[in-house]
């Protein structure tokens, strides 16, 4: 791999290490997450900076040209953390449905307990039951 490139390959990996980094400080990337990119990010900057590793990766995959290879890894893990994000992305979508369900249930059982509140303030005059609110959530 040309120097050049092999400059590019580290400035590039050392970016995106960087990025995480900072993305976790100001609280916009969840840590469990930035593990999975920062070992991403560091697996791309080893083999960018050891030229020889990267050649031997090469040859072992049956790669010609080595920097290719690096693409190659770095499509790897991008596939990998869109497989990690598309269970993350199922199962929430699961509580979100179990979540609405419960809601509704809850809802339901409010009204119910409203209503029976109403019928019993219908049959003794001048009683008023405090804390019950029917409707839309406020």
């Amino acid at each position: 791999m040309s120097l050049r490139l092999q400059l590019v390959a580290i400035v590039a990996s050392g970016a995106l290490f960087v990025l995480v980094f900072d993305l976790v400080r100001r609280r916009r990337l969840m840590e469990r997450y930035a593990l999975l990119w920062l070992f991403s990010a560091a697996v791309l900057l080893a083999l960018a900076a050891w030229n020889d590793a990267l050649q031997q990766l090469a040859a072992a995959v049956g790669i010609a040209y080595a920097p290719s290879a690096l693409f190659a890894v770095a499509f790897a893990f991008a596939l990998v953390l869109l497989l990690h994000f598309s269970l993350v992305v199922s199962r929430l979508v699961d509580q979100n449905k179990v979540l609405a369900q419960r809601l509704g249930q809850l809802q339901e059982r409010v009204e119910q307990l409203s209503q029976e509140a109403l019928d019993e303030g219908e049959a003794e005059p001048g009683r008023r039951t405090p804390g019950v609110h029917v409707g839309p959530p406020a």
